[in-house]
């Protein structure tokens, strides 16, 4: 067993209490999840989430796919292939880790998917629209999207000018800031701030956040005002107006 002596390990406010960084989207009608995260099982059951219509990725590292073959529960329940929405890269990876999943012949129970390769148009999943926005994550393209009013961004260090007009205008911004120090290929929470402040974002929040950052009561009490560390459980609720 491993001794964890940092304090966010050690802390008792739940808020401290990091998994793998993953949302649910949910409309009057329709349900999606971004990204199925190692603890993808875990959060679903925790959530009590009975009914998924679509999974979207932001990209293949493995913190965001590995818990993929869970889908096969939300088969069971709707008793047809889960839509998967993912850039070229990304489709490419998901056939080769869950190979079995994609092959000719097909053992019973395996995962059932119907995957879509996406670019940058958008693209709806039941009522929701995807506005899909290209960030850097060093070298790697990842995926953001901007849904209404609101935009989601992850695993990013980069995003040209032309893809930040595509969050401008947000209400809610939730993008990554890993910690406080440099990193080489995510923003950090100075960095993350800055981008936030200079797309006049009313509320933000930063996700993908490492134990390095520091206790949550802690950081939330220096960031400026509309914005805050994001937590496991954190529900939004926006006006989701086509843009």
């Amino acid at each position: 067993m491993i001794a964890c002596k940092c304090a966010v390990c050690k802390s008792t406010d739940k808020k401290d209490n990091r998994l793998r960084s993953s949302i649910l989207l949910k409309s009057s009608s329709t349900a999606v999840v971004i990204d199925t995260t190692p603890d993808f099982r875990y959060q679903m059951l925790r959530s009590s989430i009975d009914h998924l219509d679509g999974v979207v990725f932001t990209h293949s590292h493995k913190d965001h796919i590995a818990g993929l073959d869970d889908i096969r529960a939300y088969n069971f329940f709707s008793q047809k292939p889960m839509p998967l929405y993912a850039n070229a890269e990304t489709a490419d990876a998901l056939k080769r880790d869950f190979y079995y999943a994609f092959s000719e012949k097909k053992y019973p129970g395996i995962p059932e998917l119907d995957l879509n390769e996406i670019n940058d148009h958008p693209f709806w999943v039941g009522d929701i629209h995807f506005v899909p926005i290209q960030v850097r994550h060093l070298h790697m393209g990842v995926t953001g999207y901007r849904i209404g009013n609101f935009t989601y961004i992850t695993d990013a260090n980069f995003i040209e000018a032309s893809e930040k007009e595509k969050i401008r205008g947000s209400d809610v911004l939730v993008i990554n800031a890993l910690r406080q120090e440099k990193h080489i290929s995510h923003f950090t929470l100075q960095e993350a701030i800055q981008l936030a402040a200079a797309l006049e974002i009313p509320q933000t929040y930063f996700t993908h956040v490492s134990h390095q950052m520091g206790l949550h009561q802690e950081v939330n009490l220096s960031l400026p005002k509309g914005m805050q560390l994001a937590h496991d459980g954190l529900v939004i609720s926006v006006n989701n107006t086509i843009r």
